[in-house]
């Protein structure tokens, strides 16, 4: 081998370590670069925080509980509500019944007076004048839910009828009502005054 080829060879040798090391320089860099790419992504990440599970619990249930509360108390509100007002309706119809019952005495009196005048003197214009006043009275019991009850005829029932004698009566079934003495009235769908009767036995 001659010296040209030595040195041609030597120098080829040279640049070959050249390129290596310029190779080996330029990599290094790309790898830092890509070392601090990879730790900036992962100091951009967020941190998950821990879940706060047991606190969010806590105040579920506090929310329920409050809540739960809250409907009992206007469950026993609306209770309360419609208690007071059962309590003050039936009140205000004791109350009603109580003056009723007054008024029908008046009634009574008003229909003996009118039945104790004999018949020939019922045109008087006294009499015309009662007669006017006592039917105007019934009607205004009637527009307040005041009706008098039938019971000449009917057979007897407790409910609505006060028995206070018996009588024979060949004309009518046993347990009727043979006469009405005193007349009784109900309020409401309710008995204000029951039947004076008496009853065939």
């Amino acid at each position: 081998m001659t010296e040209e080829e030595l040195r041609e060879e030597t120098g080829q040798e040279e640049k070959t370590e050249e390129t290596v090391e310029e190779k080996t320089e330029t990599e290094e860099p790309a790898r830092e670069e890509t070392e601090e790419t990879v730790e900036g992504t992962v100091e951009d990440q967020p941190k998950e925080e821990p879940e706060e599970k047991p606190e969010a619990d806590e105040r579920d249930a506090k929310i329920e509980e409050l809540n739960g509360r809250y409907l009992r108390l206007m469950a026993e509100f609306d209770n309360y509500r419609k208690r007071t007002d059962k309590e003050k309706a039936s009140q205000f119809q004791s109350g009603e019944a109580k003056v009723l019952t007054n008024i029908l005495n008046v009634v009574d009196s008003f229909e003996r007076g009118m039945q104790s005048v004999p018949e020939e003197k019922r045109d008087d214009p006294v009499f015309q004048g009662m007669d006017k006043i006592y039917k105007q009275l019934m009607k205004t019991l009637t527009d307040l839910g005041v009706e008098p009850i039938d019971a000449e005829g009917k057979p007897f029932d407790l409910t609505l009828h006060n028995a206070v004698m018996q009588v024979e009566n060949d004309e009518l079934e046993e347990n009727t009502v043979a006469a009405e003495l005193q007349k009784g009235y109900t309020f409401k769908g309710t008995v204000l005054r029951h039947s004076m009767v008496s009853v065939v036995k």
